[in-house]
């Protein structure tokens, strides 16, 4: 005999959107309960950087990222999982990409470096840099532990977590799963980029597809630490903040120009160390209706050779590569209803750990009429 639960929020997926929606409904003191077919997060909320890039927003993108700011800093202090206010540093190997960080510094919370103070805080080659900055507000966290870290607060916090567990059909009021029916006041779908498989419709209206990505890992020996999130010219071409600029479209056109191979792999050549002295490098970017499971070897021999041009270190060790994959539209972000009333939520672009915890409380927070966290609540 099936037996049917009930709940005050159902949430559907447990990445780091899905998370902020348990969170800010159980702060509200409302009964949550979320499910996900996998057995833990395993998602694109695990496979990233772990860099919060707050500063590096602009428009909506910046209001949930600052949201979202705050969240971060509170969940690792009652969580318990590494977080840094590190900071983001930025390279400029060219006098253009210097102009775009001069542009962007006239706003705030940006501060420009000259290239001895660049070198202190990377342990890069000096060769071709410019100087650079550093983007003041943002964040760096380990993802692989602190999406499990987060699970398990909001667990201790009374949110009730049935992992797999898929979600199979949405009625008014009521999620079908593969463990029987949970009745909910209200349902949030937070899939990303398997929103397809439960709500087609909606994924095709809003122009869902996936984003696979290139990642990997490696073991060097740097004179010093790299002290924050290390982005270059390639990153100055995709954030919010910078890439609908003039000065970055002539980065753009000039990147392009120079290394074609590289924009075919549209990277975005970034950097962070974890606290074992690792260092994470990428990433490459291919957007279709499903993810090519075949990885081409030509973005991770890019990805090292670029890493040796542009740190000082000797030849790394390679310890892991691995493919994330997130949702890709039109636009950086979905909020829309199903049919039946569910709020579905998404960050449509490689900004969900940056920007997904702000989403998903404010949104809620509108859903629910403006409820107010009862943040004494255990």
């Amino acid at each position: 005999m099936t037996t049917t639960t009930t709940a005050d929020v159902v949430v559907i997926g447990s990445g780091i959107v899905g998370l902020g929606a348990a969170y800010a409904a159980v702060r509200r003191g409302l009964r949550v309960t979320v499910i996900d077919r996998s057995t833990a997060p395993v998602g694109a909320t695990i496979r990233n950087f772990g860099h919060l890039c707050i500063g590096a927003q602009g428009g909506d993108a910046r209001r949930y990222a600052d949201a979202s700011r705050d969240l971060w800093l509170r969940l690792a202090r009652d969580a318990g999982f590494w977080l840094r206010e590190s900071g983001t540093l930025i390279a400029a190997r060219h006098p253009d990409e210097l102009q775009v960080l001069e542009v962007a510094a006239r706003d705030g919370g940006l501060r420009l470096l000259d290239t001895d103070e660049l070198v202190r805080r990377a342990p890069l080659r000096r060769d071709g840099l410019h100087g650079g900055a550093l983007i003041e507000a943002d964040l760096q966290t380990d993802p692989r532990t602190a999406a499990t870290a987060i699970v398990r607060h909001l667990a201790d916090r009374g949110v009730d977590f049935r992992f797999r567990t898929a979600a199979t059909a949405l009625t008014a009021g009521r999620v079908e799963t593969t463990r029987g029916p949970i009745d909910a006041g209200t349902v949030v779908v937070a899939t990303g980029h398997d929103l397809d498989h439960l709500l087609p419709e909606v994924a095709e209206r809003h122009a869902v597809q996936r984003c696979t990505l290139d990642m990997m890992r490696i073991a060097a020996t740097l004179p010093r630490p790299l002290s924050a999130p290390l982005l270059t010219g390639w990153s100055l071409v995709r954030y919010g903040r910078f890439a609908g600029t003039p000065e970055a479209a002539a980065v753009r056109a000039r990147l392009h120009a120079e290394r074609p191979d590289l924009a075919a792999l549209d990277l975005n050549q970034m950097y962070t160390q974890l606290p074992d002295g690792t260092l994470i490098l990428g990433d490459s970017h291919a957007t279709a209706a499903d993810a090519d499971p075949f990885q081409p070897e030509a973005a991770f021999a890019a990805f090292l050779a670029e890493a040796e041009a542009l740190f000082d270190l000797p030849a790394p060790r390679v310890i892991e590569r691995w493919q994330g994959v997130y949702a890709k539209g039109p636009r950086e972000f979905l909020v829309d209803r199903d049919r039946d009333g569910a709020l579905v939520l998404a960050a449509t672009t490689g900004i969900g750990m940056t920007c997904g915890l702000g989403l998903a409380e404010l949104t809620l927070t509108a859903a629910l009429d403006g409820a107010a966290a009862l943040e004494g609540t255990p």
